[in-house]
């Protein structure tokens, strides 16, 4: 179904405020932690970017230095850029085996990434929905939100039952992926993804959404104290189960 208006519900997110953005990246990596220490064969969804690069530090050393195994883990990423193998610096599948899977004991058959470059896009998203099922659900599903308040690839408009799709990336989120972190010139940006979708992500048991920054403060007040509405997709976390958002000062600053 498609929300046509604001709608109002129960709005059941949790709300944590860290010092600052190195404190809520490790209790993010903490709340994992727990997850992957208490299930026999936990199923954790992943996001990308630059927020989340911290939390990986800290799971890596939790496993060096504290013997957290994710050996009988599996994991699944939200997202991939439409046209890039998994080989390409900028590719998602590149940026986790470079800042966790090559750093821990996680079997590579189960991290689960969807292939950009698959001949029949739908087919591949479609059986990514298929694995999640297969591997029980997402036990814990780490997010970022975007200046827009979009989760994943789900831009402003995605439908509330919307699952895992291609979808053409919009100019603020391309401008955004090209300020020199990930890509130097907004040409070099693919122009379509492959996401999973906001019906997939809010299946998860659990969510943790991480923000930090003055940047994301207004997409995060919108989607923790305005409507439930598809204008702004974070916003459609509002009643879930076992939603917590995990934020630092900065992002926490229009509360």
């Amino acid at each position: 179904f498609s929300i046509s208006g604001d709608c109002f519900v129960p709005n059941k997110i949790k709300l944590v405020v860290c010092k600052d953005s190195s404190a809520a990246a490790l209790d993010a990596a903490g709340r994992i932690a727990v997850i992957v220490r208490e299930r026999s064969t936990p199923v954790i969804g992943l996001a990308t970017g630059s927020t989340p690069e911290t939390v990986y530090a800290e799971l890596v050393r939790l496993h060096r230095e504290e013997k957290l195994s994710f050996r009988n883990a599996s994991t699944f990423n939200l997202d991939e850029y439409v046209g890039l193998p998994s080989t390409h610096a900028q590719s998602y599948r590149a940026f986790m085996q470079a800042h966790l899977f090559s750093q821990i004991d996680v079997l590579p058959w189960r991290t689960h990434l969807l292939d950009g470059t698959a001949a029949l896009p739908a087919l591949e998203c479609e059986a990514f929905e298929k694995r999640i099922l297969a591997a029980g659900g997402v036990d814990l599903w780490l997010l970022g939100i975007g200046g827009n308040g979009h989760i994943a690839f789900n831009e402003p408009g995605s439908p509330v039952d919307s699952r895992t799709r291609i979808v053409a990336l919009t100019p603020e989120t391309i401008a955004a992926n090209s300020d020199g972190r990930f890509f130097s010139d907004p040409a070099e940006v693919p122009r379509a993804a492959l996401t999973a979708g906001i019906a997939t992500i809010r299946e998860a048991r659990r969510v943790v959404l991480l923000a930090t920054g003055a940047k994301k403060a207004a997409a995060v007040a919108a989607a923790m104290k305005g409507p439930f509405t598809e204008s702004c997709p974070a916003s459609l976390l509002q009643d879930h189960a076992d939603c917590t958002f995990v934020l630092d000062e900065d992002a926490a600053s229009l509360f």
